[in-house]
């Protein structure tokens, strides 16, 4: 189980808009912005493994960062979920045109809840979501890793679609990655990462669901899907996530019954 409540200033980081969608796509569709995430740098080892997820409701409008588990099914973090109608995978093809792919399905981990930080609750936030139609073929389904690695002080890549301060959503919609180093407490269900020397890096508004990576790029260990700045809410500071290995059973168990779903 999954302790959400440990940290209590931190913050689930969905990037939320105060427009509707089409404010979302002018700014995906528009120039590419200068950064995202806090610290990055621009990285294209990850596209053709890590997708935006749009939401909306009522009027607002935002998004999360997603991993690609196969070619119709797509894990984020489960605070970043919404009505069907009211969620999409965006990506860019192959000649920079904006996709978008309706999601078709979309289960939570039954051990979510959305009251953990407020209710001190333990939470697993995790959830996947199946698209309408298959992505496009230049996606490979991540490896998700399956040991107890990374341990404290290894070096992991957070990489996300996030912007680059809170607030500042125009930064965002680019994918970028920084790297992190595990720092303690200890855990064998979560991870929390930060800058090893202390500067200003990790996960921001629209990085929920954003993958970690393992410091050679190859395996995802965690997703992200808490963050705080250095000494009080916000960002750049701590980013807490949960790792994958625990959680391989039940991602193949839902994966499967999305894809079996009269």
């Amino acid at each position: 189980m999954l302790s959400a409540g440990a940290f209590p200033p931190m913050m689930p980081f969905v990037s939320t808009l105060p427009a509707i969608s089409s404010l979302v796509l002018a700014i995906l569709i528009g120039a590419a912005p200068a950064q995202a995430l806090v610290g990055a740098h621009p990285d294209a080892r990850f596209a053709d493994r890590v997708v935006m997820v749009l939401l909306r409701g009522g009027d607002e409008a935002g998004f999360c960062s997603g991993l690609v588990i196969d070619s119709r099914t797509v894990l984020t973090a489960a605070h970043c979920m919404k009505r069907m109608q009211d969620m999409a995978v965006f990506y860019r093809s192959a000649d920079g045109a904006p996709v978008i792919v309706e999601v078709e399905r979309a289960v939570a981990h039954p051990a979510y809840r959305p009251d953990a930080i407020r209710s001190r609750l333990r939470s697993i936030d995790v959830a996947l979501a199946r698209t309408a139609r298959p992505l496009d073929p230049r996606f490979v389904p991540a490896t998700i890793g399956s040991d107890g690695s990374p341990s404290v002080g290894d070096r992991v890549i957070l990489s996300g679609y996030g912007v680059t301060g809170d607030g500042d959503w125009k930064s965002g919609g680019t994918l970028r990655s920084v790297t992190l180093s595990v720092r303690e407490p200890p855990s064998s269900v979560l991870i929390w990462a930060a800058n090893p020397n202390g500067a200003t890096a990790g996960a921001c508004s629209g990085d929920s669901g954003a993958p970690f990576w393992s410091e050679d790029g190859t395996t995802a260990v965690a997703i992200a899907t808490w963050a705080q700045a250095q000494h009080a809410r916000g960002c750049g500071g701590l980013t807490q996530g949960p790792r994958l290995a625990p959680l391989k059973s039940w991602i193949e168990q839902a994966r499967e019954g999305l894809a079996n779903a009269l």
